[in-house]
Parts: structure tokens; C-alpha cells; sequence
């Protein structure tokens, strides 16, 4: 009976792992390394992701880790969905559907000096505020 109730539970655990969510993770700042340069992430309005085809998450502390992580490494980089954390809100959006906006009063983590935004509109004000550039 014990090894019929272990192999259900086992069955159970298996099953949940296999429908965990892909995509981004959550960030815990002030312990989450990035994979790229390997420094703490500290700010998580700058924070980047990359998720493979099999899932596997890396993180990174600005947006131009992940791009030179992309280029490092494109064997993880091909057929992979990049996040950014869009500034206002901090949520993770696909990096593709993302307006960025770069150079001005910027200063994120490693010197990228880019802000991703969900909404164009609120990308295009912070743009002007900031004396920046939409770059995407």
C-alpha cells in the first residue's frame, strides 16, 4: 500500500512540474545574479529575461546584458522569447511588443541606459521628459 501511495504522489509531483508556467520568472532583487555580467540585481524596473525553447530562464540586470549574452551565446539565444520589465509597471513583456527608449537622464545598472515601455504613448512622454531617443 505504501508503494502505491508513493507512486501516486510521485505521479501527482510529475504532473504539476510538467505544466509549470513558461517565461518569466519572478526577480528577487538583491539576490538574483545576472547570467550575463554576474552582478546582483538590484533594480528590477531594468531587469531582463531570456527563456529558452526548454524553458530555462536567465536573467539579467539591464537590457544590454541580455543583448550581449544573445550574442555570446546564440545557441541559447536562437528560438528564445526575451522579457523586459516595463518601467512603469515592473511586469515582464515580451521584448518584440516592447517600445525602448535610450540615452538622455537614463541611468540603469550597467551603463545600457534603455527603459522599456508596454505603452508607446507613456514610452513617447517618458522619451520627452527624459531627453532620450525611441530606439524600438
Amino acid at each position: 500500500m505504501k508503494l502505491f501511495r508513493s507512486l501516486i504522489l510521485s505521479g501527482a509531483l510529475l504532473a504539476l512540474a510538467c505544466c509549470a508556467k513558461s517565461g518569466p520568472q519572478e526577480i528577487a532583487t538583491g539576490k538574483d545574479q545576472c547570467d550575463n555580467c554576474k552582478m546582483t540585481i538590484t533594480e528590477a524596473k531594468y531587469a531582463t529575461q531570456l527563456t529558452t525553447e526548454k524553458g530555462r530562464n536567465y536573467k539579467f540586470d539591464d537590457i544590454s546584458c541580455l543583448q550581449s549574452y544573445e550574442t555570446s551565446n546564440p545557441d541559447k539565444a536562437t528560438n528564445a522569447t526575451s522579457y523586459v520589465a516595463d518601467f512603469p509597471s515592473g511586469q515582464f513583456i515580451d521584448l518584440k511588443t516592447a517600445t525602448l527608449i535610450t540615452g538622455g537622464t537614463i541611468k540603469s545598472p550597467m551603463g545600457g541606459n534603455t527603459q522599456a515601455f508596454k505603452d508607446k504613448a507613456a514610452a513617447q512622454k517618458a522619451a520627452e521628459e527624459l531627453g532620450a531617443n525611441i530606439v524600438q
